[in-house]
């Protein structure tokens, strides 16, 4: 499969893509102002144990205290690690913590004012405050380096077990003492040599941590995980990726810098782009991400997607559209389910939603049909990075699916609520808002102390107060006996409106609001 990386830097934000087969499937977003936080490690202190929840809030100098469960506190020795990448962090809690996890309740083992260590593994969410671990893990190329750990773990992403025992037979020798190493995905195939340098690094990093962590008051950051740039060179730059380009110069050089000392044999694939087009114009990807946020997204001959995200869960519908197709109905729903469910997992790596998410398709009475609609579907996050767990289709013709939420979904980097509907996605029809003011100005008259109004409204909304054969604002003047001038004002929203008491010229809209 042909990959490709490209790199736009600008003074502002930066931005790296990730092609497949010249289609854009990845897209992450790095801005000044909201650097993230996954992987980064603080001295914390706790303020408040939870022990109905199971869980603690530690401050770690956010105007959020980050939220820290039982599950996330340590690991017991007999359980270990799973056998699998991690990508971001674990490691480095306190030995009692270690040894307590499962065997007794947190407040056994966190108290109020007690200082931590803990790495955030998930970004804040809405209202929510980051989510923390006491494993601390510190990530390199070929290995993830987990103090207070004496286990060799091998990605689950290497799937032939012979190489499997190959690598923990090379890498178990290697392991320092009181520190665990997972291999990670890009350190199959790799030598001894590899490792060792590997490692020489980590450990450094390491010791550079805790000499910080012994001298900082809490709160304080101990470490900041690498900018974007250097995260996706060190997690996502493999062999099979055939260009990295890059349109920012010091960019390019620090990339190189970090290349010829780490994967040299890669370096030939990195250029630097030179012409007067913009990188992603050349690729035609704005025009992609400009549609990122769109409800609607059309597939093929006419059949499309509608993607709504709450804050609970994303759900994606099934279209036919406009697609008849040639055969019989069954058919021709097989193949617009087929290609929804490529769409789909295209969406949600490029959207990067996490959480629940439930796909509804097309019925099929196809039993076989529905099988495979399931295999299609998880054969299309093969190259998807994040943990997952998918359901068949069921008796409804729905696929329920969870998929790893470290970082807020784009639409929220992208995007903030809306000023008038405050993200409901919807707001009150003309009609409702008119037969609101009909109320106001009947609670007016109960309360008698008014007699003439400035009426301050949308033109739009106005156009249906006065529209020809049901001009309401006479029938309110005769039904009352009031005098009501109607202003119009553009900068009102359609669902708003405003009261004014001519006599005093004052706002008296909430009087009589209800």
């Amino acid at each position: 499969m042909k990959k490709e990386i490209l790199i736009n830097t600008t003074e502002y934000e930066t931005r790296v893509a990730i092609l497949e087969e010249d289609r854009l499937v990845e897209l992450y977003i790095e801005r000044s102002q909201s650097e993230r936080l996954v992987g980064n490690i603080y001295k914390g202190k706790i303020k408040t144990v939870l022990p109905g929840m199971q869980a603690a809030f530690i401050d770690i100098g956010f105007d959020k205290a980050a939220f820290l469960h039982a599950s996330d506190i340590g690991e017991d020795e007999n359980e270990g690690h799973a056998d699998q990448e991690t990508e971001f962090v674990d490691e480095e809690p306190p030995a009692d913590i270690v040894r307590k996890r499962r065997r007794a309740g947190i407040e056994t083992v966190l108290k109020e004012g007690q200082d931590i260590l803990v790495q955030v593994i998930k970004e804040p969410i809405s209202t929510k405050g980051p989510r923390v671990a006491t494993d601390v893990s510190i990530p390199g190329r070929y290995l993830v380096l987990v103090p207070d750990d004496d286990h060799v773990r091998v990605s689950k992403r290497i799937s032939n077990w012979n190489e499997k025992r190959r690598l923990k037979k090379i890498i178990y020798p290697l392991r320092p003492e009181g520190f665990g190493l997972i291999a990670r995905t890009e350190a199959e195939g790799k030598q001894e040599e590899d490792f060792v340098s590997d490692i020489k690094r980590l450990l450094k990093l390491w010791t550079r941590l805790k000499r910080r962590s012994e001298l900082m008051q809490s709160p304080a950051l101990i470490h900041k995980e690498s900018e974007i740039t250097t995260s996706i060179i060190r997690d996502v730059f493999t062999d099979d990726v055939e260009r990295l380009i890059v349109d920012n110069r010091p960019d390019y050089r620090t990339i190189m810098a970090y290349v010829r000392q780490v994967m040299p044999h890669l370096k030939k694939r990195v250029e630097l782009h030179k012409g007067n087009t913009p990188l992603f114009d050349l690729y035609k990807l704005e025009t992609e991400i400009d549609k990122m946020l769109d409800r609607r997204v059309w597939i093929k001959k006419g059949s499309y997607l509608v993607i709504d995200q709450t804050e609970a869960m994303v759900t994606i519908d099934v279209n036919t559209g406009r697609f008849v197709g040639k055969g019989d109905q069954e058919s021709t729903i097989l193949r617009t389910n087929l290609e929804a469910a490529k769409e789909i997992a295209r969406q949600i790596r490029l959207r990067d939603i996490g959480g629940l998410l439930v796909c509804d398709f097309i019925d099929m009475y196809s039993r076989d049909n529905r099988k495979r609609l399931f295999e299609e579907f998880k054969h299309a996050f093969r190259n998807d990075r994040a943990k997952r767990a998918i359901n068949p289709v069921n008796e409804f013709g729905l696929i329920e699916l969870t998929r790893e939420r470290i970082r807020p979904s784009l639409m929220y980097t992208f995007s903030e609520p809306c000023p008038h509907c405050h993200g409901f996605g919807r707001i009150l029809s003309r009609d409702t808002v008119a037969v609101k003011i009909e109320r106001w100005f009947h609670r007016a008259k109960v309360g008698g102390r008014h007699s003439r109004y400035n009426l301050v409204i949308n033109p739009s909304l106005a156009d249906t107060m006065i529209s020809s054969g049901t001009n309401r604002i006479n029938k309110i003047m005769k039904m009352h006996g009031f005098k009501i001038n109607l202003v119009r004002d553009t900068t009102i929203p359609v669902q708003e409106f405003v009261v004014f008491d001519r006599a005093e010229n004052i706002d008296i809209t909430e009087i009589y609001s209800g």
